[in-house]
């Protein structure tokens, strides 16, 4: 079947996700930001970047290099329309759970509900190779909600043609993984939503 991502209108997920009934965009920017501000990257990749949401809380006097992927073509349109000043700007247009990425590494990779939809074998392979040592890799899941389903209901039914693809991952498990994947782990945040559910976020410095 094919990937809903590819056929998902940019402004649906983006009307979803800042949605009263959803507010997801906003958090998930302030997340970005705290990251940001923990880890000073001079160079940044943002995979399943969509249209960029955060993506003005970085400080271009510290971050010279900026990578964003995806495999929607059209949302790295929007994100170039949005964010052509941004230093050294390079927009890749890949499946990330498919493909294997052959790119410079960075100081810092960025997956905010990611892997939740591209999996965890050559998605997170390909999040792990783009570390350069010393970097970091600071993640964002989707904690489980007993009120709530995994992909909320809002006035953008196309949303709805992500369920199939969905799968929530415990950040325990995650955090044993990368532990052993010689990734230290480094600081966690947790973000409560409107909805009934809830945000983690770990950053984890590579050995």
């Amino acid at each position: 079947m094919p990937n809903p991502w590819l056929s998902l209108p940019l402004a649906d997920y983006e009307g979803h996700m800042s949605a009263p009934e959803v507010q997801q965009l906003e958090p998930l920017a302030e997340l970005f930001a705290e990251t940001l501000a923990l880890c000073h990257p001079a160079s940044l990749a943002v995979i399943g970047i969509a249209g960029g949401n955060g993506l003005d809380r970085i400080d271009r006097n510290v971050t010279k290099r900026v990578v964003g992927l995806d495999m929607n073509l059209l949302y790295l349109d929007a994100v170039r329309q949005r964010h052509s000043g941004l230093p050294g700007l390079e927009l890749h247009c890949i499946d990330l759970a498919e493909e294997r990425v052959d790119m410079e590494p960075v100081q810092l990779v960025y997956a905010a509900l990611v892997f939740e939809h591209a999996g965890v074998g050559r998605c997170l392979e390909n999040a792990l190779s783009m570390v350069a040592s010393g970097g970091a890799l600071s993640i964002v899941l989707q904690l489980p909600s007993e009120i709530e389903h995994a992909v909320g209901a809002s006035r953008f039914p196309a949303m709805q043609s992500l369920k199939s693809h969905f799968s929530l991952i415990d950040p325990a498990w995650f955090r044993e993984t990368l532990e052993a994947r010689n990734f230290r782990f480094a600081q966690q945040a947790r973000r409560s939503l409107p909805a009934g559910k809830a945000f983690w976020m770990g950053v984890f410095n590579r050995g």
